[in-house]
């Protein structure tokens, strides 16, 4: 596991605005339970365990119930996106509470609803951001189903070249398995500057906080690429059977990482 750096501010602004519409609950979806906690905490605590004490949460459906869960937890503050009109206007609301930092600070945009984020995922795209000097970074991953996520386009070269969300590919761009599970970090200037430059002619009519890669990219910024996220860390939660699967690989990863404990606590004790 890496901590964030003891010289760098750090902040983590997490997605957690949504209904949820195919949940069939008036929950909000972040707050659905897997393996006994609220999914948005799964993402909180991961990014706490690499040091990022600040956290973000943008909020929205029945958010007085996002807002109870935490009460009293120290280092989480609260930004209301409403209406919701997609991922860049959700962390544009984060800008008052971010204004005040460094522009060099970084910020971790992460979204609510991926419980199988691990701390040593959020660490690879830290360090691999820090060591490229990076304006913005994307951790990718390679997937044999790529249906419903955002494809990485690259050029002739096989550079960055753009996200493109699966609703707006192309019939050769839905071909393409690298896929973007939505894990990023930012230069806080570069992140502030390129969100006011996103406009919402897709089809969807939103502002995607993935437009600010190819806009800084076409700016001549560095932004950076990693594979670093385990296909088992890809999967996000939309539908209850979705939240089913989700459950029970977490329940698998405990079961695994309590019966490695064990086994180290053994091995130590053997050696005294």
């Amino acid at each position: 596991m890496t901590r964030a750096s003891q010289t760098t501010t750090s902040t983590a602004v997490i997605l957690a605005a949504g209904k949820g519409t195919r949940m069939d609950s008036d929950l909000p979806k972040v707050m659905h339970p897997a393996f006994g906690k609220p999914l948005v905490e799964w993402v909180v605590d991961a990014a706490h365990a690499v040091g990022i004490d600040r956290v973000i949460l943008v909020v929205g459906h029945q958010e007085e119930v996002v807002r109870a869960h935490f009460k009293g937890r120290r280092g989480i503050e609260f930004v209301v996106q409403r209406p919701q009109m997609g991922t860049g206007h959700a962390v544009d609301q984060a800008r008052p509470l971010l204004t005040g930092l460094p522009r060099e600070s970084e910020v971790l945009v992460l979204c609510g609803d991926g419980p199988l984020l691990t701390s040593s995922t959020i660490g690879t795209l830290l360090n691999a951001h820090r060591t490229a000097h990076a304006a913005a970074t994307l951790a990718t991953s390679v997937i044999p189903d790529p249906v419903g996520y955002g494809r990485i386009a690259r050029d002739a070269s096989g550079q960055f070249k753009a996200i493109v969300e699966a609703k707006d590919c192309t019939p050769e761009q839905l071909k393409i398995h690298e896929v973007n599970p939505s894990y990023y970090c930012f230069e806080l200037g570069a992140l502030l500057d390129t969100l006011a430059k996103v406009d919402n002619r897709n089809a969807a009519g939103e502002y995607y906080i993935t437009d600010t890669f190819h806009i800084l990219k076409a700016a001549g910024r560095v932004v950076h690429v990693v594979d670093a996220v385990p296909h088992e860390e890809v999967l996000s939660v939309n539908t209850p059977a979705q939240l089913a699967e989700v459950s029970a690989i977490l329940s698998e990863r405990t079961a695994r990482h309590q019966s490695h404990d064990r086994t180290c606590n053994c091995s130590t004790e053997a050696t005294r």
